[in-house]
């Protein structure tokens, strides 16, 4: 998925200290493309919460009426310097990337791209979908991964039935399954449904930090001694420490994604679907996408690495990919950079 946001903000996040036991984040709603699209619910990031372990974005969708909004539709667009997740409740999903992968992505299973030094892709709601309802994630890749060679991987994960629900360990461990997807960082997506008025307790990592997104139903969370009610569309927020979490359901099903990792020690830039260290870096990234889909003749800098075969930072040219499918929709041409340069977003 894409950050459709016309004037997209650009993000300086850093790792903050420990907060309280238990922190909410409100979603704010974020329209993809005109007023009949999508709505998505992002929780991340916002200026309350960058990060939560490398996890830098989080939007949650649906259930979503595809013949009145179109469902999804995302032509070809890049990205670098982070990983993408797709997880769905209902509906499918059709993905190609320019490492040659493609697939279609169904409820119960997980896609992962990584981006590394650059990679460009599609998503497409599927002809028969009716109903949409699913969450993109986007981790961060730190210094030594940031660069990588893209690649993508698919995993159908098989649940797991725990006193009260289910699990289905999409990423990393838990409920004593581990998944195949090779993530390069230490990092948890899981999917927890509990049964009417059922509670479920899992073990976690203390190293990791974790959060919550409440699907479907009504939940409170027990840590400890500490107990916190969440809200439809709520995330929350749990800092390092904590060995073992319950979930409990009120009279109907409920549903929550389940995230985590270590603490994200690196100060990255977020801006559209880029992630760098710098505002320079994000403008070489913007004018590297144009370039190669020849949206306009490049920077002088720009054509230079282009002509010598390399970018500034050593990577190769083109960076985004070149190999696509033919008769594909148009690429997305990347927004207007904003006018200033980077300020700290300094979370409280």
């Amino acid at each position: 998925m894409t950050n459709w946001e016309v004037n997209p903000a650009e993000y300086e996040c850093k790792h903050v200290q420990q907060a309280d036991i238990v922190d909410i984040i409100t979603a704010r709603e974020v329209p993809l493309g005109g007023p009949r699209a999508m709505t998505v619910r992002r929780t991340l990031p916002q200026r309350k919460r960058s990060l939560i372990g490398p996890w830098c974005f989080l939007d949650h969708y649906g259930p979503d009426d595809v013949g009145a909004t179109g469902g999804m539709a995302v032509p070809r667009h890049p990205h670098t310097g982070l990983a993408t997740v797709t997880l769905l409740f209902e509906g499918l999903i059709e993905h190609i990337d320019t490492t040659g992968f493609s697939n279609i992505v169904r409820p119960s299973e997980v896609n992962l791209m990584i981006a590394g030094s650059g990679i460009s892709h599609s998503e497409f709601s599927t002809g028969d979908t009716s109903i949409l309802h699913g969450v993109q994630l986007w981790y961060a890749l730190p210094e030594a991964k940031r660069n990588s060679t893209p690649g993508s991987q698919h995993y159908v994960a098989e649940p797991q039935v725990v006193p009260g629900g289910t699990v289905l360990t999409y990423i990393g461990s838990l409920a004593g399954v581990t998944s195949p997807i090779d993530t390069r960082i230490d990092a948890l997506a899981a999917q927890v449904v509990m049964k009417p008025g059922e509670t479920v307790t899992l073990d976690i990592d203390p190293s990791f930090e974790h959060g919550v997104v409440l699907d479907s139903g009504e939940l409170t969370i027990h840590v400890g001694e500490h107990d916190q009610t969440l809200g439809k569309d709520e995330l929350a927020y749990l800092p390092l420490g904590p060995e073992q979490i319950s979930f409990t359901a009120s009279d109907s099903p409920t549903r929550i994604i389940l995230i985590g990792g270590k603490p994200f020690e690196d100060t990255i830039v977020m801006w559209w679907n880029f992630v760098g260290r710098s505002h320079d870096a994000i403008v070489q990234y913007r004018n590297a996408w144009q370039a190669e889909i020849r949206m306009k003749e490049p920077p002088a800098n720009t054509a230079k690495d282009m002509e010598s075969g390399k970018y500034f930072d050593g990577m190769a040219v083109p960076r985004f990919g070149a190999h696509f499918p033919e008769g594909e929709p148009a690429p997305l041409p990347a927004p207007k950079l904003p006018n200033a340069r980077i300020k700290p977003r300094i979370q409280p």
